[in-house]
């Protein structure tokens, strides 16, 4: 007996949704600000005019944890110092979270979401926190360009292999 149309689709999309029935989600429960240092060491003198702008060194990080059965809490990491003349003029780090709800994806992507999709959510509100921090601090605000999460999740995916080949070694 031949399958009618309708049960056809809704055996494709059970099977494409990891074979729960659920239609795939992916929400944001809430944001916060979990740490937040600026440092201005040299100031007053720091925040005088330069001839040259300093050199920014940005440096970010990601990280996810499981808070239940479909919630995950996820941590971006940016630090951001700029110097010159050898002297930090700034420095600035924040940890900021978002707790999502991630309910009828495939298993297999849950870590793209986790590493690529969710911080790609969080990353305009950290990225005004540290506008904000960088103005309050005397400086223009520093305006972090975007962030490919994609190749960060596979440099990171990467290296894990590469470490594990070498401890099996």
């Amino acid at each position: 007996m031949a399958k009618k149309p309708e049960e056809k689709t809704e055996a494709a999309n059970e099977a494409a949704n990891g074979g729960n029935g659920a239609q795939p989600s992916l929400n944001v429960l809430t944001q916060y600000i979990k740490d937040l240092s600026f440092e201005n060491p040299g100031a007053p003198q720091s925040l005088r005019g330069r001839s040259q702008p300093p050199a920014i060194n940005i440096n970010v990080n990601v990280n996810a944890n499981p808070l239940g059965e479909s919630d995950y809490d996820v941590v971006l990491t940016l630090n951001a110092k700029a110097e010159a003349d050898n002297q930090v003029l700034f420095n600035v780090e924040l940890v900021y979270g978002g707790v999502f709800r991630v309910a009828g994806f495939p298993q297999e992507h849950m870590l793209p979401i986790l590493f690529i999709e969710c911080p790609r959510l969080l990353f305009p509100f950290a990225r005004q926190v540290i506008a904000d921090a960088t103005r309050g601090g005397g400086f223009p605000p520093l305006m972090i360009d975007p962030i490919d999460f994609t190749r960060m999740f596979q440099q990171r995916i990467a290296e894990e292999q590469a470490k594990a080949q070498v401890q099996v070694s």
